[in-house]
């Protein structure tokens, strides 16, 4: 990798983290406020209902006894419930709970809202958003194999 391509990917880390500090500033207040690694989880929850909690706490680089912690946090703030297998009382699936799915939806308008008018042509978000999906994916993807 030379300089011109490091400069360039460490600028595309930073903007990402200022864009991400700038819309987590205007977020409304009316929202139950989650930290980032609460927002982490919840996150993961909602794409992935009735995850388990080791494959939540893999997914978020969590130690299980933050994992824990944050996941009983997330329970008494309404956000998230556990269920018990039918087959096995040992394993616990998770789900988004209706206030939570509420707040998405409170938190889908009001980022549209923080956002609305800086990029209006449809296929410019279109390939923002893929792209960051997939920057999202390939880091996911390597953790579970040495980087090259």
């Amino acid at each position: 990798m030379n300089d011109a391509e490091d400069s360039r990917l460490f600028d595309l880390a930073d903007l990402v983290l200022a864009v991400g500090r700038q819309i987590r500033a205007s977020q409304d207040r009316a929202i139950d406020m989650c930290t980032p690694v609460e927002s982490a989880v919840i996150r993961f929850i909602q794409r992935n209902p009735g995850t388990s909690a080791r494959a939540a706490s893999e997914a978020t680089l969590l130690p299980s006894s933050n994992f824990s912690r944050v996941l009983r946090t997330l329970e008494e703030k309404g956000l998230v419930r556990r269920d018990v297998a039918p087959h096995d009382a040992r394993s616990v699936h998770l789900y988004p709970t209706a206030r939570a799915h509420e707040d998405l939806r409170h938190l889908r308008a009001s980022w549209s809202r923080t956002l609305a008018g800086i990029v209006d042509d449809p296929e410019t978000l279109d390939l923002v958003n893929a792209t960051l999906r997939r920057i999202e994916d390939e880091l996911v993807a390597r953790r579970g194999r040495p980087i090259a």
